[in-house]
């Protein structure tokens, strides 16, 4: 129970259903101190917002502090991933290791007969067990986030709102329940990124971090002056600093090793070979049983599927094709699987490195 009108609506709904339910918060960082965060997941009011919740509805409310899973498991990979030039996607991260795997352990050792959660996205009963299938709202649906999740966890957790054809609906519910949160606002940012800042927490974490370099062209011709490669992400145009060069140039590459910033023009982002690895499938059978297959893919949960051609690569990788160029590819983002026939959740990768195959 983040505190937030989606989980809050699923206890609601599991205990009106007449289950036992128990409610658990995950204090995850330091709430005051660290970041002065307000309004974001998991943030001191929204722990409180969950209590008179669980208060209201009548069932058990624990608050568990994960802080330093948190930070060894999220905040430190995500640190170090901008600082090698990658683009992270830390929500991922935090579902696949500290909900779907620390806390998912504890509601075992609780000797719960499954978790569920506010996620938008559905559970399906299939021919060969429990799939994942993208919500019933495309608005709301946080597959993206989720392609991770083993079969081992989708057997064991639940998504009651996966189904609901509105966030409408779900406010709805939390209104008809009588919970105060019905008309709370959605958190925006990322929990522990206040305002979206992500280079003040990277500096914060790794202090001189944002060293000062140059901005070249895929020549290796000096066109400028950066304040830190932490400072921009893959396909980035404005605030380059760079201006009256003739056409418009985007960040192509990022080099910390030499604390460069690769620009070039926007034809130059066009990406359609993705290596990915870290391959979480959760397809009828083995990956490696097909030399290839046509899927749809989702390189960022923005944008609706797209078709490609999945390879294997050896153990936990592969190589995606994509049918139709994308721009500003970065390693770090997630390309998230889907049936070409279907709703259905075939897993995905991390994307390590990208090709500019056009």
């Amino acid at each position: 129970m983040s505190g937030g009108v989606d989980s809050s609506v699923v206890a609601a709904m599991l205990k009106a259903e007449g289950y036992d339910v128990i409610g658990v918060t995950l204090q995850l960082y330091d709430h005051g101190a660290a970041l002065k965060k307000k309004g974001a997941c998991c943030a001191g009011q929204d722990i409180h917002d969950a209590r008179r919740v669980a208060e209201r509805i009548g069932i058990p409310h624990y608050v568990l502090d994960y802080e330093n899973r948190f930070r060894e498991s999220v905040i430190e990979e995500f640190a170090d991933a901008y600082l090698a030039g990658a683009t992270p996607v830390p929500c991922i991260r935090c579902n696949e290791r500290v909900k779907f795997r620390d806390l998912l352990q504890t509601a075992r050792e609780l000797d719960a007969d499954c978790m569920a959660t506010g996620h938008y996205i559905r559970r399906i009963e299939g021919p060969g067990g429990a799939e994942l299938h993208m919500a019933a709202d495309p608005a709301r649906d946080q597959s993206y986030f989720l392609f991770s999740t083993t079969q081992e966890q989708v057997d064991f957790l639940r998504f009651p709102l996966g189904g609901l054809a509105s966030k409408a609906e779900t406010r709805a519910l939390a209104a008809r329940f009588g919970l105060a949160v019905a008309d709370k606002p959605d958190s925006q940012d990322i929990c522990f990124v206040p305002e979206g800042d992500y280079a003040a927490v990277i500096e914060r974490l790794r202090p001189g971090a944002a060293e000062p370099g140059e901005i070249v062209d895929t020549e290796g011709r000096v066109l400028g002056r950066h304040r830190g490669v932490i400072h921009y992400t893959i396909g980035q145009r404005r605030g380059l600093g760079i201006g009256g060069l003739g056409e418009p140039l985007y960040v192509l590459r990022l080099d910390p090793v030499a604390r460069q910033v690769v620009v070039g023009p926007r034809e130059a982002l066009a990406t359609r070979v993705v290596p990915v690895a870290e391959v979480n499938w959760l397809g009828e059978g083995a990956l490696a049983d097909r030399p290839e297959r046509e899927i749809m893919v989702r390189i960022r949960s923005t944008r609706p599927p797209a078709p490609a051609i999945l390879r294997p690569a050896g153990p936990g990788r592969a190589t995606v094709e994509l049918a139709a160029a994308e721009e500003g590819v970065s390693p770090g983002q997630a390309c998230v699987f889907y049936d070409p026939s279907s709703t259905r959740v075939l897993g995905g990768g991390w994307i390590t490195i990208t090709e500019s195959r056009r």
